[in-house]
């Protein structure tokens, strides 16, 4: 009888657990992306949601609010939402977060990833890691990496295959130091404005170029806008990063938080792998609209990274030097 009575009041408890466990679940959580459904961005996160629906039969629901509007469209400010838990969950930029974690400006220190492989060699190696450390230290926990590609240079005057083709150059910039630093060092007058300011800028002429994925070029049709010169120097590649709210990570159960990281994980693979194939045809759609494209040699190439070696000079401290020479060895390595 004593065993029984055990019995059922262990059953109970176990109940009541899982009643109060579930309980804690909120009915949606909010997915922040500045990029929609179009951008490769945007379908990284469609795929994360679509992942754990189904792989939690419909117990966890997300839901997307593109376009920054969860920070009333300033991207900068997306980080710091998270983490006071205003915004559950993101598919972020490493350059918008970099305000607040010093580290991601790693990303944006110019030239120094060359191709996919170094990519891949910085964030799946000790650099990677380092740098997921640095952003769950913040509040934050980040659970993948997905893609938003290499930034390429545009302008409506000429095409620029040397530093002393930028100079002069009024080009509009995000909000990060570093990006002012980069093109200030090559001699143009960098012009920090959100995106919903740029078009109308490039438009008319207040500004003469940008950087941007080609990606974006092409989905937001920046050729528009008097954007006929197009240079493919790969300056800097911009991870995305997938992160939940620690505040709402610790609600989740240990076999819950395995789920969110697991389709996290296959949803940035797929990202990544569907976005670096689509890079031919989104450059052969650009070319067919009449933009002249310009791609550097490797001789060209090293004469930008010879000139905006004072960046590094600069960044490297506030970054963390060993934090970079990890990313230089592991480049290096890629190379070989």
């Amino acid at each position: 009888m004593l065993t029984r009575r055990t019995f059922l009041a262990a059953a109970a408890a176990s109940l009541l657990f899982s009643s109060v466990a579930t309980a804690q679940y909120k009915a949606e959580y909010t997915v922040s992306t500045v990029l929609p459904s179009a951008f490769p961005w945007g379908q990284a996160a469609d795929k994360w949601v679509e992942l754990v629906h189904e792989r939690s039969e419909g117990r966890i629901n997300m839901k997307i609010y593109s376009n920054s509007q969860l920070v009333s469209g300033d991207q900068t400010k997306e980080f710091s939402a998270m983490r006071s838990g205003l915004i559950d969950m993101a598919v972020g930029s490493t350059i918008n977060w970099s305000p607040q974690v010093p580290e991601l400006n790693l990303f944006s220190l110019p030239f120094l990833m060359p191709d996919y492989g170094a990519i891949d060699a910085i964030t799946q190696g000790e650099a990677g890691e380092a740098i997921f450390a640095a952003i769950e230290k913040r509040g934050v926990t980040p659970l993948a990496w997905g893609e938003n590609g290499f930034r390429e240079l545009s302008n409506s005057k000429h095409p620029v295959t040397r530093p002393d083709d930028v100079k002069g150059l009024k080009i509009r910039v995000v909000g990060s130091p570093l990006f002012q630093d980069t093109f200030a060092t090559l001699g143009a007058n960098p012009t920090q404005m959100s995106w919903a300011d740029a078009k109308p800028a490039l438009t008319t002429g207040a500004v003469d170029g940008q950087e941007n994925p080609l990606s974006v070029f092409d989905v937001a049709r920046i050729d528009q806008v008097g954007q006929e010169h197009l240079t493919l120097w790969h300056y800097m590649a911009d991870p995305l990063i997938f992160a939940v709210s620690n505040r709402v990570w610790n609600q989740f159960s240990a076999e819950d938080q395995a789920l969110l990281k697991q389709a996290a994980i296959d949803a940035g693979e797929w990202e990544i792998k569907k976005s670096r194939a689509e890079v031919a045809d989104t450059l052969a759609a650009i070319k067919a609209r009449g933009v002249q494209v310009t791609e550097l040699t490797d001789e060209q190439r090293q004469a930008f990274v010879d000139a905006t070696q004072p960046v590094y000079e600069k960044w490297t401290k506030r970054i963390g030097e060993q934090l970079v020479q990890q990313a230089q060895q592991a480049v290096a390595d890629s190379q070989r």
